[in-house]
């Protein structure tokens, strides 16, 4: 047999879907593998392993969340996010694959113990991602266009365009420094990005909902970790949205807060004045 076209090789390179069941919740899902593209142009998506079982990804290590995958087209290897998925109960699971190996550190995935977003470093811009799989934009908005997560730069990045995308106006850094991760502050709202790779607290989510209080905001948390149960049911009860950002960089909503505000967008600054947050 001749080697295969470029068109088999590009079919066999599209996204494929798995059902995945939350091992902790035991709701079920329907992945679709992201796709990222080469240095040639052409998609490149991991294979799916649909016989084995999701881990939860509890405690995570940097290095462990890349994966090095070869073109189907051209050949040339690359590294990318592992698949994961985002649980509304809280619980990252690493989807299984096969047909690749993990990927060794590289200069743009630095751990916590490197300088992530240090001074003077200068951080590689991943590739794009395909747009935002996991629902309907809203009636104007187009989708959402992410960005590889590679550092804690780019997860910062990342919640400050997902803001953007959703509406908010004049983003910069929060005048107020959190104790964990970095503030972000928008017309009527304050988001915290936490790039680290524990779950947030619930004091966590305690302090920047005082805080967005205090300046008369909404607040939005953003965990690349995910939660602690205890602070998704503190979120809840404050009405604080939790948002997991996964490493392909789309922003994925973990309770209902999160929800209507991803599916509301930011309020009309007349609304906003009405409640007193203008």
């Amino acid at each position: 047999m001749g080697a295969p076209s470029r068109r088999d090789a590009l079919e066999w390179a599209m996204p494929e879907s798995v059902p995945v069941r939350c091992p902790v919740c035991r709701r079920a899902h329907v992945y679709t593998a992201p796709a990222y593209p080469c240095a040639c142009g052409a998609p490149t998506a991991p294979r799916l392993d649909p016989a084995a079982e999701p881990a939860v990804a509890a405690h995570r290590a940097w290095d462990d969340e890349w994966l090095t995958l070869p073109c189907a087209v051209c050949g040339r290897l690359g590294h990318w996010p592992h698949p994961e998925l985002g649980c509304p109960c809280g619980t990252v699971l690493r989807i299984p694959v096969t047909g690749a190996r993990a990927a060794g550190p590289t200069a743009g995935a630095r751990g916590p113990a490197g300088a992530w977003g240090s001074p003077g470093t200068r951080e590689p811009v991943g590739p794009q991602a395909p747009a935002d799989p996991q629902g309907p934009a809203g009636p104007h908005r187009p989708p959402f266009q992410p960005r590889t997560i590679r550092t804690a730069r780019d997860a910062v990045t990342t919640a400050a365009l997902y803001l953007r995308w959703l509406g908010y106006r004049d983003i910069r850094r929060a005048d107020q420094r959190p104790p964990n991760g970095v503030g972000l502050a928008a017309r009527g709202l304050l988001a915290q990005v936490d790039p680290t790779v524990r779950p947030a607290g619930p004091r966590d989510v305690e302090c920047l909902w005082l805080t967005a209080m205090t300046e008369s905001a909404a607040c939005a948390y953003f965990s690349l970790a995910g939660y602690t149960d205890a602070a998704r049911c503190g979120a809840d009860a404050l009405v604080v949205p939790l948002f997991v950002l996964d490493l392909a960089g789309v922003p994925q909503p973990v309770n209902d807060p999160a929800d209507t505000l991803r599916t509301t967008g930011a309020p009309e600054r007349g609304t906003r004045a009405r409640d007193g947050l203008a």
